[in-house]
């Protein structure tokens, strides 16, 4: 079974930039946080999370990731497998 065929659950993505890029998780709620978050020096983890999480689908996509990318705050919805959201759900 393809990764296409499983089935998905949408998380949001959320990222801004202090020091460092800072990165976490919500339900598709927008209300309950997920425990992992991230700390990246190098943006291009954050398109490399989005690309997994199938959120550039079409090219205004890619262009709202870029644009926050540049402000240095966004968000982006992600499509994860069972396993990937386990592994966001671990403290």
């Amino acid at each position: 079974m393809s990764r296409y065929e499983r089935p998905s659950r949408r998380v949001y993505m959320s990222f801004f930039l202090q020091s460092a890029w800072q990165v976490q998780f919500l339900e598709a709620d927008l209300k309950t946080l997920l425990p992992q978050t991230f700390t990246f020096a190098d943006p291009e983890k954050i398109r490399q999370l989005a690309r997994r999480g199938e959120a550039l689908g079409t090219s205004e996509a890619r262009q709202m990731l870029e644009h926050a990318i540049e402000t240095g705050r966004g968000g982006v919805y992600l499509k994860l497998t069972p396993e990937q959201l386990s592994r966001l759900k671990r403290t």
